[in-house]
């Protein structure tokens, strides 16, 4: 008559039905105030109201479970014991739920006005966790559900290794999880929990993920390459990993495919260069780790450049190696191998490593390097010549005598003279301009001439006028 809604009317008839034990009569008052939800797969549990008939009804049944100490129950314990069960209130201890009108009554409810999580959530609460996945694959609710309703509550009460053996014990070949397997990953990767993560790719046998995590496990934190030095053994498992993953493409490109549409796929090539900068970053972590035991090193970058980054991480590493040795050679060998196994620009890195040798006052050093370079088969012409004139841009106060051995070290002439220019020996200039071919000295000639007019040099002026 006063035109109220009537749903808390009903709702508290059917709880007040529910507490006489009038199961019928519950069910009827609560149809005229429960309704199902829009979208089955939301991320919730349903309405309030559904909830509390269910909290009701599961706080109603205290399940009992045998164990192995119930010999020495009292009498009273056991008779109760023995009264729950002739009344099949209880809960065996694989989970099953027996034949209890009030766990089916919870059933009923969920199924009629609950969500999909709600209904697997219920299943998990009460060990059915074979139930709850058989759910999730009949209603193909999304991964959203599995990770709230069955990932997380497994992980969290130490039960992965149960959910594995039932994945696996109704899908052996894990095809119909692999979505569900993916999005867990991804989740745990945002969480951060890697190690959970390498314990789930082992599983699913995803043997190239699982490498790309031990990675993670080998660079992340680590300050130095003393610290790296005692995280080899993840090097190997990364090895292990990949080279399982051979194994099983070639054992199955044998025979008709396989449908592995969830593990993350990579060519035997890739595969076997990954290997290969395995076994490299293998023998750049010994090196350098000696290097930083006998005190030899001396760079203090605060990144720790490693094989497993960008093209600019790996030029770094070769940079590291070359300087952090006792002298050049010691590790221009490593050095070289990565600039070559991974295409490098090799004058770049050589040219950073001499910036590094004239900023330690080392200039002895960067005659060495350039012999190494040299020596390397692979140089360039002007390769050495660069390498210098790349210093000097930089650096204009080297002192006079290693500049001068410096520069005597170059191959071209034409280099020797652009190098004094830049460091203003013009005299120098002069003297090996003078040594080129006619037409070519004229114009090496007028330029050094032009260069002593602006700077002042009156003197050296003087003598290129009288040359031309």
């Amino acid at each position: 008559k006063s035109g109220l809604d009537p749903s808390g009317a009903w709702h508290a008839w059917g709880m007040a039905c529910l507490k006489a034990g009038n199961l019928t009569s519950a069910r009827e008052k609560f149809n005229r105030c429960l309704k199902p939800p829009m979208d089955l797969n939301q991320l919730n549990h349903g309405s309030r109201l559904v909830q509390d008939v269910i909290q009701y009804l599961e706080s109603t049944v205290k399940p009992v479970l045998i164990t192995d100490d119930d010999y020495f129950a009292t009498l009273r314990e056991l008779e109760a014991t023995l009264r729950t069960r002739s009344l099949s209130l209880e809960m065996m201890c694989e989970g099953k739920i027996q034949h209890n009108s009030y766990y089916q009554e919870c059933l009923f409810y969920l199924h009629s006005y609950g969500t999909n999580l709600a209904i697997i959530s219920f299943y998990m609460r009460h060990d059915c966790m074979r139930e709850a996945l058989l759910h999730l694959l009949n209603k193909e609710s999304p991964s959203e559900v599995f990770i709230e309703g069955i990932f997380i509550p497994s992980y969290e009460s130490g039960k992965l290794h149960m959910l594995e053996n039932l994945l696996e014990t109704i899908d052996p070949g894990l095809e119909s999880w692999g979505v569900y397997l993916i999005a867990a990953c991804k989740y745990l990767q945002r969480k951060n929990y890697y190690h959970i993560l390498y314990e789930l790719q082992q599983f699913m046998k995803d043997h190239v993920r699982a490498a790309m995590t031990c990675i993670r496990f080998f660079t992340h934190g680590a300050k130095s390459y003393t610290e790296l030095g005692g995280k080899q053994m993840w090097l190997l498992k990364i090895k292990d990993h990949l080279k399982v993953y051979l194994q099983e493409v070639s054992r199955s490109s044998g025979r008709k495919k396989m449908a592995f549409t969830f593990r993350k796929k990579m060519s035997a090539t890739d595969v076997s260069r990954h290997i290969n900068t395995v076994d490299l970053q293998m023998e750049v972590t010994k090196f350098l780790h000696q290097c930083e035991s006998s005190g030899a090193s001396q760079m203090t970058d605060s990144s720790l450049p490693t094989l497993f980054g960008n093209n600019n991480m790996k030029m770094d590493v070769a940079c590291k190696v070359i300087l952090e040795g006792k002298n050049i050679e010691e590790g221009f060998g490593i050095a070289f191998r990565v600039l070559q196994d991974f295409q490098l620009e090799a004058t770049e890195v050589y040219s950073k490593v001499a910036k590094q040798l004239v900023k330690q006052q080392k200039y002895s050093e960067i005659q060495q390097l350039l012999k190494c370079v040299n020596e390397s088969g692979v140089a360039a012409k002007n390769d050495g010549d660069n390498i210098i004139l790349n210093c000097l841009n930089e650096f204009k106060n080297i002192p006079a005598e290693d500049l001068d051995n410096l520069i005597q070290d170059m191959d071209s002439d034409e280099n020797k003279i652009q190098a004094y220019m830049m460091c203003n020996k013009l005299r120098s200039a002069y003297l090996v301009s003078v040594r080129q071919e006619k037409a070519r000295a004229v114009q090496l000639v007028q330029h050094v001439w032009q260069l002593a007019e602006s700077s002042g040099d009156h003197v050296v002026k003087a003598i290129c006028a009288q040359w031309l």
